[in-house]
């Protein structure tokens, strides 16, 4: 992987540039191809708290995981297990919905391990997406999760319609979807 390292309100030092590298390089196992592959992670310090971003940009999709934690080495190890279990749900996802995403060629998948926490269910609520590209519910879904977003927008392959997927805050999924088919 590619690093860009910044920080906000707070000085990048050697040590802090070396311990994001370290950990992130563990993570290198997990890409096919890594010389493509960009990761961009800001540090920043509000009041007492420190903030991590980390977002890895693959060729299908960005994953991306936000942490807040006093201890900015804290928050890099959760960003980071925050990452590897995105990963995972989209394994898991990909296995039960029998769909190798484009995303397979990326991922080397056999890395992971196996999702330990019981399946939840999806139910469809709501839908929301940004850059109109056909694509399935289930693939919309798994994008939506591995951006850590709370909606997606997409267009939706089976009717042509402009659909946005997103998290209710009762549990669930939701889909909302334009009246008029895209010609």
């Amino acid at each position: 992987m590619k690093y860009q390292i910044t920080g906000k309100n707070i000085k990048i030092t050697e040590g802090i540039s070396a311990a994001i590298e370290k950990k992130l390089k563990k993570m290198d196992k997990y890409f096919l191809i890594n010389d493509e592959v960009d990761c961009r992670v800001v540090c920043s310090a509000h009041d007492q708290d420190q903030k991590i971003e980390i977002t890895i940009f693959l060729p299908q999709m960005p994953l991306r995981a936000e942490v807040v934690n006093p201890d900015l080495y804290a928050a890099l190890d959760l960003a980071v297990d925050k990452l590897e279990g995105q990963m995972r749900k989209i394994k898991t996802r990909m296995d039960r919905s029998n769909n190798k995403m484009s995303l397979a060629e990326s991922i080397n998948f056999e890395q992971l391990e196996a999702e330990k926490e019981p399946e939840e269910k999806d139910v469809i609520v709501r839908a929301k997406s940004y850059y109109l590209q056909a694509m399935d519910i289930e693939e919309a879904i798994t994008r939506m999760q591995a951006l850590g977003h709370d909606f997606f927008l997409y267009l939706d392959k089976e009717d042509d319609r402009i659909s946005v997927v997103y998290n209710r805050r009762d549990g669930g999924y939701g889909v909302i979807q334009a009246e008029n088919p895209i010609k």
